[in-house]
């Protein structure tokens, strides 16, 4: 099969799409397929390193601001890929809900929904276009790939997918990556110690409830002063303005550290140190982080929602995080019991196991083949998407 996967996510800092898309190419180039990487922007060109990881994957380079390319597609669904690739493909895979114009078989992915209900959590393009547009794009795709049953519900009751054509694909590990010892090198963090630190991973935005873990780390501060650092490492959005102006308060200075957008090998440094991850969001639809940390043996305090205790299962606290109260006290439970600490540590670390990029892209392949399979008859019969 020609395969053309949407790399664009991945181009620059890879957050949580941009690193699935990475890791599901270089899983799906070592197959069978004949993978193409699709990526377009005016200024910012593939990483050579990316590149050779996913290898022997074929990357098609086009400078053609991102902005543009997305509004002609949304808008007008035009023009089909393969025109500005210059490839005919019979597959062609979105990372988000909105497909790609294409004369071939179409695939998209949704994490998750939950710019529907709250808009204010959704970046400005996505804001103002998926609303309109992303039920009609996941129901006219082949196949909907998720990487949760959670978020397999959510295609099904909120955009109005038939089942049969959603495919649940969790995310994975990289190889190796839950045999990684604890501790090592510790990052290079000018004027921070980050052994036994607390750490949260992500952007900085509302929907992962950033003020509230804020106000948690306070309580948890009022009764234990001795309390480790809280490493808060992401990017951020504007709306983080609010809370890195905080992060200079009487209470937090000193004590809370914004490092921002951090790279594969410092990441697994900084998971490796750490004494716990704490990801109390208000939604996920999976929760990377909290897998990663969980292949490194880092103990996980997580919220009750979303997919997270999905992910999670019982290798975790979890916390209903709306409530400061019950965040600060997981975080509390974690530091004064190092058994628990350990025993969770342990379980996570065999739970994770179980979540390869290579069985990601195991899954995947039969997504396509399905999608490839409907295309076909739809292609034979007439009938419309």
């Amino acid at each position: 099969m020609r395969l053309l996967l949407d790399y664009r996510p991945a181009l620059r800092e890879r957050t949580g799409v941009g690193e699935y898309v990475h890791q599901l190419a270089r899983a799906l180039a070592a197959g069978p397929d004949e993978v193409f990487l699709f990526t377009s922007s005016w200024k910012d060109r593939p990483d050579p390193q990316a590149m050779r990881e996913v290898a022997p994957a074929r990357v098609i380079d086009r400078r053609i601001p991102v902005r543009v390319l997305n509004a002609a597609w949304i808008r007008f669904g035009w023009p089909p890929v393969e025109r500005i690739a210059g490839r005919r493909v019979d597959l062609v895979h979105s990372p988000n809900p909105v497909a790609l114009p294409t004369a071939a078989a179409s695939v998209v992915t949704v994490n998750d929904v939950g710019f529907l209900d709250h808009p204010e959590w959704a970046w400005a393009e996505m804001r103002d276009r998926y609303p309109e547009s992303v039920g009609a794009h996941a129901r006219a795709a082949d196949a909907v790939v998720v990487p949760s049953r959670y978020a397999a519900g959510l295609a099904a009751s909120r955009l109005g997918v038939p089942s049969d054509r959603i495919f649940v694909c969790p995310y994975g590990l990289p190889p190796g990556w839950t045999e990684v010892p604890r501790g090592g090198p510790a990052p290079a963090i000018p004027a921070f110690d980050v052994r036994g630190c607390i750490l949260f991973v992500g952007t900085l935005t509302a929907r992962k409830n950033v003020a509230g873990l804020l106000d948690a780390y306070e309580r948890l501060m009022a009764g234990l002063p001795e309390a480790p650092p809280l490493v808060l490492a992401g990017g951020t959005r504007p709306e983080a303005a609010v809370w890195l102006r905080r992060l200079q308060s009487h209470q937090l200075a000193g004590r809370v550290r914004h490092i921002g957008y951090v790279p594969d090998a410092e990441r697994m440094a900084l998971y490796r140190w750490a004494s716990m991850l704490v990801l109390p969001s208000f939604d996920e639809g999976f929760g990377l982080p909290a897998l990663e940390a969980m292949g490194l043996g880092v103990p996980v305090v997580v919220s009750d929602r979303g997919a997270l205790p999905e992910v999670v299962g019982e290798a975790g606290l979890l916390v209903d995080p709306a409530r400061p109260d019950d965040i600060a006290q997981a975080m509390g439970a974690l530091l004064a019991d190092p058994g628990l600490a350990r025993r969770l540590g342990e379980a996570g670390r065999q739970r994770a196991r179980a979540y390869t990029w290579v069985r990601t892209a195991s899954l995947v392949r039969e997504a396509h083949a399905a999608a490839v399979v409907r295309h076909t008859e739809r292609s034979r019969t007439g009938r419309n998407r």
